[in-house]
């Protein structure tokens, strides 16, 4: 399997995240990646090769140009002021509040973000903008005929909405690579968000369309981040009913339970009559993950891989959360390593 990957992701490692009423060391770092990196060729799963540029046209496809303007030239405005510490916002446009944008650096960064985890460094940007261009190159490389790749992405992207960062994540890979496929021919695409935290970014970007189906598997959102969206019953709007489905589970799911929703996914994945898929791949679901409650273990992300594999559709893997960081790499190239067998068990 191809595999994609940018070294630009080591410029974003942001010093500190508001997590548990205080600010700690980000569990979001270069190393997440690098972990990957490393098993992929310890396995010698395929050719790791480095992102074409698509430019900005592909990101504006599902990121309003506002966003993109501020995003991109935050940390200068931050820089200008005389600071050299993390970007990170702390007033939001609560319910209360009037969803009006301020003109002050501070004030848009609470009106484009939802919460403190996602800091903005000097590098944060061409990070992210390196993230969905490996993002794409891969999605590229489905289009051009390849049945399967892997983006290695950092930083994640699931969490980020059209115009919204947070939850480690500025801008959506998957959702940028989902659209690039309806682009280039595709009607029928499904994404896949098997990441242990609700895909709330992906969710609003499809929630009123008819040619994306989105289907998430996460902790149950009464309990668990990003708490205000993932519930079983947002199916859609307008045009979308029908097309958002989540599984929100309990904590201390382990791959029995889990893996029943994954059944259910995939079988209304095949009735979408998908043409491609997306995997938003993360897997924080591992049982020692320190910001997660999901009991899988090693083995299991084998048989996720292959029961994904049996939809027989070409699929695009995209890196998103996983915080053990000794077993990430094991775990998220085991679901690679389980997609290959499967396919070669039907396609010897």
């Amino acid at each position: 399997m191809l595999t994609i990957y940018s070294d630009d992701h080591r410029l974003h490692h942001g010093r500190c995240e508001l997590i548990d009423g205080q600010l700690m060391p980000c569990f979001e770092m270069p190393s997440r990646a690098d972990h990957v990196l490393e098993r992929i060729k310890i396995r010698e799963i395929g050719p790791v090769l480095a992102p074409q540029d698509f430019g900005r046209d592909p990101i504006l496809r599902v990121h309003t140009p506002d966003y993109l303007t501020f995003f991109e030239h935050a940390w200068q405005r931050w820089s200008d002021m005389g600071h050299t510490g993390d970007l990170l916002p702390f007033t939001w446009p609560a319910r209360t509040l009037r969803q009006v944008k301020p003109r002050g650096l501070l004030g848009e960064l609470g009106y484009y973000s939802f919460d403190a985890g996602a800091p903005i460094t000097a590098g944060t940007w061409q990070a992210a903008y390196s993230a969905a261009q490996v993002a794409l190159t891969a999605q590229a490389a489905i289009q051009n005929g390849a049945h399967s790749a892997f983006a290695l992405c950092r930083p994640p992207g699931h969490h980020a909405a059209s115009d919204v960062m947070g939850g480690y994540c500025y801008l959506n890979n998957a959702a940028i690579a989902a659209q690039a496929f309806l682009d280039q021919g595709h009607d029928r695409v499904a994404i896949l968000d098997v990441d242990y935290h609700h895909g709330n970014g992906t969710q609003e970007i499809f929630y009123s369309r008819s040619d994306v189906l989105f289907a998430s598997i996460h902790g149950h959102p009464q309990a668990e981040f990003p708490f205000f969206l993932g519930y079983a019953d947002e199916e859609g709007e307008g045009e979308g009913i029908g097309f958002n489905i989540n599984y929100p589970l309990p904590a201390g799911s382990d791959w029995t339970t889990w893996s029943a929703a994954l059944e259910q996914a995939c079988q209304r994945i095949e009735a979408h009559a998908a043409q491609v898929l997306v995997i938003s791949l993360g897997v924080d679901t591992f049982k020692d993950d320190p910001i997660s409650q999901f009991k899988l273990d090693s083995p299991d992300y084998l048989r996720m891989g292959e029961r994904i594999a049996r939809l027989g559709i070409p699929t695009l893997f995209v890196m998103e959360g996983g915080y053990a960081v000794a077993e990430i790499g094991i775990n998220a190239v085991n679901v690679l390593e389980g997609f290959e067998r499967a396919l070669q068990e039907v396609h010897p």
